[in-house]
This record gives C-alpha cells, structure tokens and sequence, in this order.
C-alpha cells in the first residue's frame, strides 16, 4: 500500500490583479461637498432641538461632513449634560458615502453594532441627497 503524505501539498497560485481605486476629480469634490452642506443645512432644523428642560439625556447640538479619503461621512455632535459624562461632547457618524468610480457612490449607514451596512450601490448624486432627505436608516 503506498504512503500517503500527512500534510496537503501546498503551492503557488496566481491571482488576478486588484484593481486601483478611483480617484474622483476635484471639480466633482466641490460640488459633492457644496451640495451635501446645502442638504446639512436643510436637516439641521429637522433633528437639532432646543436642549431639554431635564437635561440628563444626550441631545444633538451640531450637523457637519467630513472627508476621510473617498468616503464622505455624515457626522451628529452630541452634547452630554450630566454631570458623571466623559467628555462634554463626542461625534457620531450616522452615513458614510463611499466613491466607486464615474461620479457615483455605495451609501451605507451606522448600525447599533458598529459596522457599515451599505444599503444602496452606484447612485448618482441626486440618488444620494434623496435617500438622505427620505431614509430613516440615514438620520442621526
């Protein structure tokens, strides 16, 4: 009876290249941008609130972007009143834009775990703002 090697044979396979990622234009920033604060500026009125009378709960007190590489992330700043907080304010980022190529994006919003979970993939720039307008899953 032949042997039989205790261990698998191991080798060298090839694999395909990775494809680059995509660069967006700095004239497609601009705009993105300009029209993401246009839409903060919208929202801010809908989910910023006087603060409470009994301020022991966490409440938003600012809406604002942030760049981070090809991701756009839609951040709330919290103010935290009770006297044993942390920190006075920390940030929560609530809907992340991903940049995949020809002026489009993957959208995915923040869940309780803490991982993205992408919800919508290659939208244009209006299919974005609208999802952020309409989507529960995007407000902070």
């Amino acid at each position: 009876m032949p042997k039989t090697p205790s261990k698998a044979i191991r080798g060298w396979v090839s694999s395909p290249p990775i494809p680059a990622k995509s660069k967006m234009t700095d004239d497609f920033k601009v705009e993105v941008t300009n029209a993401c604060e246009k839409l903060i500026e919208e929202l801010k009125p809908k989910h910023i609130k006087e603060p409470p009378v009994d301020a022991t709960w966490n409440y938003i007190t600012n809406l604002y972007l942030k760049w981070h590489q090809r991701y756009l992330y839609f951040c709330a700043e919290y103010t935290c009143p009770s006297p044993n907080a942390m920190a006075p304010t920390f940030e929560s980022r609530f809907a992340r834009w991903e940049y995949v190529g020809d002026n489009r994006f993957n959208l995915a919003y923040l869940r309780h775990t803490g991982q993205w979970f992408e919800t919508h993939q290659k939208c244009s720039l209006d299919q974005c703002l609208n999802a952020l307008r309409t989507d529960p899953l995007f407000f902070p």
